[in-house]
C-alpha cells in the first residue's frame, strides 16, 4: 500500500481509483480437513485472494508456509496485479496459500492436502477466471494434483487452470529457470543503459535456490565475477570468483554452501553489505531495511526475491545513487513464462525452449524500456516508475470496463 500511495501521488490519482486499488475484489478462506498417516484428522487453513481482474484472469502462485495468512496473501496478490501490468500480459493479480510447514508432512499427506484445497477453491478458479501457479514450497507435482482434481470437479481436462506444471502435463519449456533467465535479460538491459562491463562487474547473490542458481550460472557464463553466494544457513565469500556449478555440487554433498573450499563463511547479514557492483537478493522479503541500507556497497540491486527492500530502505538507496531494479520487473520472467504456458495450453501447442526464451527476452526488453521511460519522465526511481506504469494500465482497463 505504501508503494501504491507513492505512485498515486505522482499520478494525482483520483480517489475512486485509489479506493478500488486499495481493496481486493474477493478474498476466500477455506478449511481443509486432511486424514494424516497416523489416522488422525487435522484441519488446515487455506487462502485465495483475487485482487484485480480488470486486465484479465487473476494470476498468482500458491505457497505452503507456516506463517502464511490472509494479510500476506493480500499483499502478494496486489503485487501480482502490478507485476502483470508492468510486463503487459493480459492477467490480473491473485495469490493463494495454506498455513502449513510442508516439511512436516509426508508425500501422501501433502497430496491429500493439495487435492482437498483444490476441491475447496475449484468453483472460483479456472482457465478464464483464476490461474494458480507454484510459489514458496510448491512444485510442478503439486500443480499437477490441482489440475487433476479440478478436472474431476468440472468433468473434463483443463490443463490451463494452472501453470508451472510438469512438461508431461502441458508445462512449458524453460519454466524452471524462467525467473533467473528473466532477471538476466533485465540486468543486460540495465547494463546497456548505464555502461556496465561484465568482466569487471562483481556480483553477490543472496539465496541459492532455483532463481539464485539460475542467474548465478548465467552470469558466470557471461563473464561476471561472483564474489558472494548464500543459502538459508549463511553465505560464502571467496578469495577469487566463485563457480556456481562447483558450489552447487558442494551444497548437494553437504547440505549448505558453508565450508566451500577457498571461501570464507559469513552470515547473510554480512553478505548483503559485502563489496560488489551488483547485489541480487533472491531469498526472502524485507532483507534490505533502514538498518542496513546505508551499508550497502552495490551500485545496482536486482530484486529476484519478492519485496526484499523496504520503502524506508528505498529512500536511503535512492539518495545514495543506487539503482534498484524492482521485483515487479526483475523477477517477472516467471509470470511471463506462465502466460506463455497458458497460451500453449489454450492453443494445444508446444514451443521449444528457444522459442520461449526469445519471446521472454522481447517481452522483458519492452517492459524495461517502458519503465525506464516513466523513470525519465518523472525523474524517480525504477520502483516508483514501475508502479506508475502499472497503475496507469490498470486504471485504463477499469475505466473502459465502467468500474468507476
Amino acid at each position: 500500500m505504501e508503494q501504491l500511495h507513492r505512485a498515486s501521488s505522482l499520478l494525482q490519482l483520483d480517489p475512486a481509483t485509489l479506493t478500488i486499488l486499495e481493496h481486493p475484489r474477493r478474498t476466500i478462506q477455506v478449511s481443509v480437513a486432511v486424514r494424516m498417516d497416523d489416522g488422525s484428522l487435522r484441519v488446515f487453513e487455506g487462502y485465495r485472494v483475487q485482487y484485480n481482474n480488470a486486465r484479465g484472469p487473476y494470476k498468482g502462485g500458491i505457497r505452503y508456509h507456516a506463517q502464511t495468512d490472509m494479510d500476506e496473501v493480500k499483499a502478494l496478490a496486489f503485487w501480482m496485479s502490478v507485476k502483470c501490468a508492468v510486463v503487459d500480459i493480459p492477467f490480473g493479480g491473485g495469490k493463494g496459500g495454506i498455513s502449513v510447514d510442508p516439511k512436516m508432512l509426508s508425500h501422501g499427506e501433502r497430496e491429500r492436502l493439495t487435492r482437498g484445497f483444490a476441491r475447496a477453491i475449484a468453483e472460483v478458479i479456472g482457465p478464464d477466471t483464476d490461474i494458480p501457479a507454484p510459489d514458496v514450497n510448491t512444485t510442478p507435482e503439486i500443480m499437477d494434483w490441482i489440475a487433476d482434481e479440478y478436472a474431476k470437479v468440472v468433468g473434463h481436462a483443463a490443463p490451463a487452470v494452472v501453470t508451472g506444471k510438469p512438461l508431461a502435463s502441458g508445462g512449458s519449456e524453460g519454466r524452471g529457470t524462467a525467473t533467473g533467465q528473466g532477471g538476466f535479460f533485465i540486468l543486460e538491459s540495465v547494463r546497456q543503459k548505464i555502461g556496465l562491463d561484465p568482466e569487471t562487474s562483481s556480483v553477490v547473490i543472496q539465496g541459492f535456490g532455483n532463481a539464485g542458481q539460475s542467474i548465478a550460472r548465467l552470469l558466470h557464463r557471461h563473464g561476471y565475477i561472483i564474489v558472494g553466494l548464500s543459502d538459508s544457513r549463511g553465505g560464502i565469500v571467496p578469495d577469487h570468483g566463485l563457480d556456481p556449478e562447483l558450489v552447487h555440487q558442494h551444497k548437494e554433498k553437504t547440505g549448505s554452501v558453508f565450508g566451500f573450499p577457498g571461501a570464507t563463511d559469513v552470515t547473510n547479514e554480512e553478505l548483503l553489505v559485502h563489496p560488489c557492483g551488483i547485489l541480487i537478493p533472491s531469498a526472502l522479503e524485507n532483507q534490505i531495511t533502514k538498518d542496513n541500507a546505508h551499508s550497502i556497497k552495490a551500485k545496482i540491486i536486482l530484486e529476484l526475491a519478492n519485496g526484499p527492500t523496504t520503502p524506508e530502505a528505498d529512500t536511503i538507496l535512492a539518495d545514495a545513487g543506487v539503482t534498484v531494479v524492482p521485483d515487479v520487473l526483475a523477477n517477472a520472467g516467471g509470470v511471463a513464462t506462465s502466460y506463455f504456458e497458458w497460451v500453449q495450453n489454450r492453443e494445444n501447442t508446444h514451443w521449444t525452449e528457444s522459442e520461449v526464451f526469445t519471446k521472454l527476452e522481447e517481452t522483458l526488453r519492452i517492459a524495461f524500456e517502458d519503465v525506464w521511460a516513466v523513470k525519465e519522465q518523472y525523474q524517480v526511481d525504477m520502483r516508483r516508475a514501475a508502479f506508475v506504469l502499472a497503475i496507469r494500465r490498470i486504471k485504463e482497463a477499469m475505466r473502459v470496463k465502467g468500474w468507476m
